[in-house]
């Protein structure tokens, strides 16, 4: 992806409108309690940027680390001093060409969801480690048998 891509998107009322630059550092779905009581869905699918590559417009209300708009309650982004991150459902336009590397809280995972090929499997959360410094993931054999 070019670091040009320039993508917008907004809560479900368009009270809350944002637009991220470049390509996301990482793509990921997760089934932790956190997102599925936040989406009403038994996972999110979200992507996360550089702080610097995050625009918002509107007002937003939050909730801890989650913000959304006060309006029709959409969920608009998670942002810290680092990082913003995005569900991918909230882009303007859909289908898009984020694919997901990982999947979190897997644990969590509904037992006739299966895990999504090709991606990194985590019990819980992502180690915040150097990747260097990561342990192999699981293989997918073993993520699909053991969940």
């Amino acid at each position: 992806m070019s670091d040009t891509i320039r993508r917008t998107g907004s809560c479900l009322c368009g009270g809350v409108q944002f637009e991220v630059h470049g390509a996301p550092l990482r793509i990921g779905l997760c089934h932790c309690k956190d997102c599925r009581k936040a989406s009403g869905s038994v996972y999110s699918a979200f992507a996360i940027w550089p702080r610097e590559a995050f625009e918002t417009t509107g007002i937003v209300s939050s909730y801890g680390t989650r913000s959304f708009c006060p309006t029709c309650g959409g969920r608009v982004a998670w942002v810290d001093d680092n990082e913003a991150e995005v569900m991918i459902g909230s882009l303007d336009v859909a289908p898009t060409d984020l694919m997901p590397e990982y999947e979190l809280w897997t644990s969590r995972r509904e037992t006739w969801l299966h895990a999504l090929l090709g991606t990194e499997q985590f019990e819980h959360d992502r180690p915040t480690a150097n990747a260097a410094e990561l342990p192999p993931p699981r293989p997918l054999s073993d993520a699909v048998a053991g969940d």
